[in-house]
């Protein structure tokens, strides 16, 4: 018998994620007692949550936010996206190991490194992830302003989130930098999951699909916080669309920013994304696989620094050795 059978360990998730072995639902269960009645035998007749119903993910996230992150508060309205923890933990430590691999193998570490979260949505669940991980802080943009506020309470609800997370309104829909970063602040990292639906239809049709593989029903129309509402999930060209306007707009604030990066879910987007960032002349452009469960996908991070840029950025910017294992103390 294997190893990965024995433990059940998620083998696709990152190394340092939380979420790779199997969830312990009793200590789930004891950090959010509601949980328990979203709790059925699977198909193998082993314990397991309803992933099916969005009512239970929301409490399996919240249970695995209070048991793991010390995040006691988390709440947001019902009709916005429920996020799949362990694959958004996952973006977080790749980019992590981006920025190690940048800083000749150390990760930089405090609140003196700045990310910016191009769609917080109302769930905030990057900042909260980067935070509690790596003592980052975050400025999170969206066009929502309800969404905003609530990403604005979870961080107030929460000590360990209170000065570390700026929440911050785009109020031009089709800027994404412009109108969030000043002309001379400086973020270390950009993320982005941008909606990759071009139309309703399209998302519906996905959340049917979604529905299915998780229940084995037949839904004919999916409960809309399943997933999500239309802001976040859906835009004029869809995912394709989205990550061009991101890149073009980026190389305005080529000196504002080390990293950018996407998360790009469509293979099909890729060739079109790599000529863009050449046509750009981008400095640096890495592609980064993730996958979680049987979902395949991948980061696209590019730079626009110099050398020189880059290694002025990194000793004006940057935590040593030293300092990163003083915070890690802290």
């Amino acid at each position: 018998m294997s190893t990965e059978k024995n433990t059940q360990e998620k083998v696709r998730l990152h190394i340092r994620n939380k979420n790779r072995e199997r969830y312990d639902l009793e200590a789930l269960v004891t950090a959010v007692p509601e949980l328990k009645e979203y709790i059925k035998p699977s198909k193998s007749g082993e314990d397991s949550v309803d992933f099916a119903n969005p009512v239970a993910v929301k409490l399996l996230n919240k249970a695995l936010l209070s048991h793991y992150y010390d995040v006691k508060n988390w709440d947001f309205p019902e009709e916005n996206l429920v996020p799949p923890i362990p694959g958004r933990a996952d973006y977080i430590h790749y980019m992590a190991d981006l920025l190690g691999q940048t800083n000749f193998g150390e990760i930089p570490m405090g609140d003196k490194i700045k990310c910016l979260d191009i769609g917080v949505g109302a769930n905030c669940i990057y900042p909260i992830v980067g935070v509690t991980e790596y003592g980052w802080s975050f400025i999170g943009s969206d066009v929502d302003p309800k969404s905003i506020e609530s990403a604005t309470n979870i961080v107030n609800s929460n000590p360990s989130l209170e000065g570390k997370v700026e929440c911050r309104l785009q109020e031009n829909s089709t800027a994404i930098f412009e109108g969030i970063l000043n002309t001379d602040e400086k973020i270390d990292f950009s993320i982005c999951n941008p909606p990759f639906h071009s139309s309703t239809e399209e998302a519906e049709k996905s959340s049917r699909r979604k529905v299915k593989n998780l229940s084995g029903k037949k839904v004919v129309r999916p409960e809309l916080n399943f997933a999500g509402i239309s802001n976040e999930l859906i835009c004029e060209g869809g995912e394709h669309t989205f990550i061009h306007n991101m890149i073009k707009e980026s190389e305005q604030f080529g000196k504002n920013c080390y990293w950018f990066s996407t998360l790009v879910s469509k293979k099909s987007n890729l060739k079109g994304i790599y000529k863009v960032l050449n046509d750009m002349e981008a400095t640096g452009i890495k592609t980064i696989p993730i996958g979680t469960g049987n979902k395949s996908s991948r980061i696209i991070a590019w730079s626009f620094l110099s050398k020189e840029e880059q290694k002025e950025w990194r000793e004006k910017r940057w935590r040593t050795a030293e300092e990163k294992s003083e915070a890690v103390s802290e």
